[in-house]
């Protein structure tokens, strides 16, 4: 086919109407600010797309009035109406709720024979009807369309059906499916040339049918490299419309002149595109490497600030975050000072500390967020590693004494814990500042943390710890310390920490400086008080006044007034028993060996990622919040960037495990009764004490147990395989991608956990097999049933754990362990019960009686010690 004729004929269609293809579309749609969505049409359509697509697919959007308001709103625009408009969903209500709103001819996009011809027919006579043409997906009930046979097939199916129903064979658009190339797995090596073989047969069997593609799709493994991927959508067209491709999903003004692409990338693409060589996939990816940050935007901004000198370039770097030439720019530094007559370190302790002060400044006077402090820290670091080996090759050291370090500080999450996404960031931030941070890691005894401190001369110790047991293993490194006759300050901090329960119990146990650090932002403060000349005895004295006042409140104050345990018993929440579900409709244990991350990535709760930023505010009105807004759009884009490689690249493994056991309860206990074995399993659950008002019951968990017979629920997840990526970013010196992939990693968990819990409901158990709720309203928990976690406050002792590990076998079905602090491991994990009984609900035990303790004990087999060890923030 002649080029030119066929390139004139082609059809570009629009893709950034649609919120899963342009964060920003996505985040105006978000946002109800659909006149600024209007314009990215307009965009669109003024770039040369000849169709737009719409997508409204989003799991927190109503995508039907979502859909029908902007298609309105589009309608009246003249300038944007006289393109035609593809209709995009994978839900077919809100396919035919925008058809309703369209006038002259509109694409559906798509309809397929996944689920089968009939329902597939009764789709696509709903379009004709509306005089719509349809895009059919190479997919059926076998599933995607991957080799050209398979292509081919499909659609030739698919054609003749639609043809026999009367469908007007013109009004047929078939995309044969573009899969990403140059992934580095062999099989996707033939992707390119399959699609373009498959387009010119579909051509030739399917008389007066047309065909397209999702362009974007070809050139996943590149994203981020703007350069690269124009460059292979470019190739890619130039050989498709030829083939027979008559039109493509693309950003229309992202599209280079095929014969000004510089020649060695354009063969360089051609060979993955056509498959021309076995090395095609690794010379691309060693080529991609030399275009990072030249897209146009860059290459513009790269003119302003690459021109300036070499000072003020190093602090817009480490303030802006950018890595690119961070490398070439401090040992240009460094020469300079050489030449000088200076030495290495000089640029640490001069324009790289300059630079790194401009970033605190603007962190401590709220002018910078956390996250983009953290991406300073990674330019810093870079520029440190360069500098480091032409330091140890002088002769003449500058002893320690000189070096100009703030201070040292001694980090580490405690015994039994593994939890360090905090700690991280607090060293991090401490970093930024200039103090020299020696981070032990996870479950670090308190031997080595004392050993650490003398034999690196610190200046103070800083414990991190997200459990409850992690609590009195920082006691007992405060009184280790105190043994030790060591001065030096000791800092606290974890989600489980609080002030008084470091007033009450650490500060009384060691004589020096303790501090109770809420969160990264008031980490440098603390610290540069604690070693201020100036400042440290004030800072301190005021401390120890403040602890003091906090503990004698706590002895001046009347304790709730707590019933006697045989009182709270008899004040049960009284369910109606006739409500508890049916039999589980699968009872039994169950295995997910790999989840697939595609679908628990539609189930994140974003607002938790946030604050573990400390970016504080709710998901979605965040990105578009006056002071964080900027900061925290940016970040959700680094975010789903990672989340892409993520689940493309197949990083981590998502394993768990769900079982089902039938039960009765016995007074406060849940008794599981092992099917095929004699022995039985008891759960010991605690009953709130606290005299409650209104007629308010004293709530336990097993009040949603019926006494004659039930049912009981157990689960477990875990996200597996981080390990080598984040020994990756640490080798490279990227703390901003470790503690992003960690944070990804917890909010996969929790996803995990929410996504399997709507599996139990509906499916496993099925008590609601019904249920249909959006994810904003599954994040609220909106549904039946309740999943209470050991260590939380319904069920506040984590040594419950072993006991539903056992039962559901975790560590053999699914790899989880336990520490001895009963922390699960890998970190990102989350476990609990499962209630189904429509009246469960969450509620905190809270302060508990001697009487209960002592009951407790006997109930759970172990002695008075070690139930007040396990339970000791209920005792307080």
């Amino acid at each position: 086919m002649d080029q030119q004729n066929s390139s004139a004929r082609f059809i570009n269609i629009g893709e950034r109407t649609n919120v899963t293809g342009s964060a920003r579309f996505k985040k105006l749609v978000m946002a109800d600010d659909y006149a600024a969505a209007v314009e990215v049409a307009r965009q669109q359509v003024e770039n040369g797309a000849q169709v737009i697509d719409v997508n409204m697919d989003e799991g927190l959007l109503d995508a039907v009035h979502a859909m029908t308001t902007f298609l309105k709103l589009i309608a009246a625009e003249p300038d944007i109406a006289r393109v035609p408009v593809m209709i995009d969903s994978s839900k077919f209500e809100v396919i035919e709720a925008g058809l309703k709103c369209v006038s002259g001819k509109p694409i559906v996009n798509s309809i397929s024979m996944k689920e089968g011809e009939e329902p597939f027919l009764e789709h696509a006579r709903k379009c004709m009807a509306y005089g719509a043409a349809v895009v059919v997906m190479a997919f059926d009930e076998v599933g995607q369309a991957d080799t050209k046979e398979r292509k081919v097939e499909i659609c030739k199916r698919a054609y003749d059906l639609l043809v026999a129903e009367g469908f007007p064979p013109e009004d047929i658009i078939f995309d044969p499916n573009i899969f990403a190339v140059a992934t580095g797995i062999e099989e996707h090596n033939r992707y390119g040339l399959d699609f373009l073989e498959a387009v010119r047969e579909i051509k030739q069997q399917c008389p007066h049918a047309k065909t397209s593609g999702g362009l974007s799709n070809l050139s996943f493994s590149f994203r981020g490299n703007e350069t690269v991927r124009r460059a292979m959508h470019s190739v890619f067209l130039y050989h498709a419309i030829p083939a027979g491709l008559d039109m493509a999903i693309v950003n229309a003004g992202q599209l280079d002149v095929y014969d000004q692409i510089d020649p060695e990338l354009r063969e360089a693409c051609e060979d993955v595109i056509l498959m021309r060589r076995d090395d095609a996939t690794e010379r691309l990816i060693d080529l991609a490497e030399s275009y990072k940050g030249k897209s146009v935007a860059d290459e513009k901004a790269a003119e302003e600030w690459r021109g300036w000198e070499v000072r003020k370039r190093l602090e817009h770097a480490l303030v802006k975050g950018i890595d690119a030439h961070i490398v070439d720019d401090t040992e240009e530094m460094r020469s300079a000072t050489a030449d000088n007559g200076g030495r290495p370190i000089e640029v640490i302790e001069g324009p790289l500390m300059d630079g790194m002060n401009v970033v605190g400044d603007l962190f401590g006077s709220g002018k910078m967020f956390l996250p983009q402090v953290v991406k300073s820290a990674r330019v810093m670091k870079k520029a440190v590693a360069h500098l480091i080996p032409f330091i140890e090759a002088e002769k003449d050291l500058l002893p320690e004494a000189e070096r100009k370090a703030k201070g040292k500080v001694i980090m580490a999450t405690v015994k039994g814990d593994v939890h360090d996404i905090g700690k991280n960031i607090v060293g991090v931030v401490l970093q930024c500042n200039g103090y020299d941070v020696i981070d032990l890691g996870v479950m670090v005894p308190w031997p080595k943390i004392l050993e650490a401190a003398n034999e690196n001369n610190a200046d103070m110790i800083g414990l991190s710890g997200l459990i409850t047991p992690s609590l009195d293993e920082m006691v007992t490194v405060a009184e280790e310390m105190q043994r030790s006759e060591m001065t030096m300050p000791l800092l606290i901090g974890g989600a489980t920490t609080s002030k008084v329960h470091t007033a009450l119990k650490i500060d009384t146990n060691y004589e020096g400086p303790v501090i109770h650090v809420l969160d990264a932002s008031r980490a440098v403060g603390v610290a540069s008080k604690l070693l201020s000349d100036t400042q440290r005895d004030e800072f301190v004295g005021e401390t120890a006044s403040e602890y003091e006042k906090v503990r004698q409140a706590r002895a001046g104050k009347t304790p709730s007034v707590l019933l006697s345990l045989e009182d709270a018993r008899a004040n049960y929440y009284d369910a109606y028993l006739s409500d508890k579900p049916a039999p589980p409709l699968k009872p039994g244990v169950h295995v997910f060996d790999d989840w697939d991350l595609a679908d628990l990535r539609e189930y994140i709760d974003w607002t938790p990622f946030f604050r573990a930023w400390e970016l504080h505010g709710n998901y979605p009105a965040i990105l578009t919040d006056e002071v964080v807004g900027e900061t925290a759009s940016q970040l959700f884009d680094d975010a789903n960037e990672m989340l892409d490689k993520i689940v493309s690249e197949k990083w981590l493994t998502a394993r768990g495990v769900a079982g089902f056991w039938p039960c009765a309860r016995d007074g406060d206990d849940v008794t599981i009764h092992r099917v095929n074995r004699e022995e039985h399993v008891v759960l010991p659950f605690l009953r709130q004490q606290v005299k409650k008002s209104r007629d308010r019951a004293n709530m336990c968990l097993a009040d949603f147990i019926d006494p004659d017979g039930d049912w009981i629920g157990g689960f477990a997840v875990g996200i597996h395989g981080i390990e080598p990526h984040i020994a990756r970013f640490q080798e490279d010196k990227d703390d901003y991608s470790d503690i992003l992939l960690k944070a990804l990693a917890d909010r996969f968990a929790e996803a995990f956990a929410e996504r399997l819990h709507l599996h139990t409901r509906t499916d496993l158990w099925g008590y609601a097999p019904g249920e249909q709720l959006t994810n904003q309203a599954i994040i609220k928990e909106e549904y039946r049933g309740i999943r209470p976690a050991p260590g939380y406050p319904a069920c506040p002792d984590h040594s419950l754990k072993p006991i539903l590990f056992e039962l559901l076998e975790a560590e053999k079905n699914v790899g989880l362990t336990l520490t001895e602090s009963f922390a699960m491991w890998p970190t990102a994990a989350v476990s609990g019960f499962y209630f189904g009984h429509p009246e469960s609900q969450y509620f905190g035990v809270a302060r508990i009686g001697r009487d209960q303790l002592e009951d407790y004990a006997k109930r759970r087999g172990i002695d008075l010690a070690t139930a007040e060890r396990w339970l000791r923030p209920n005792l307080d």
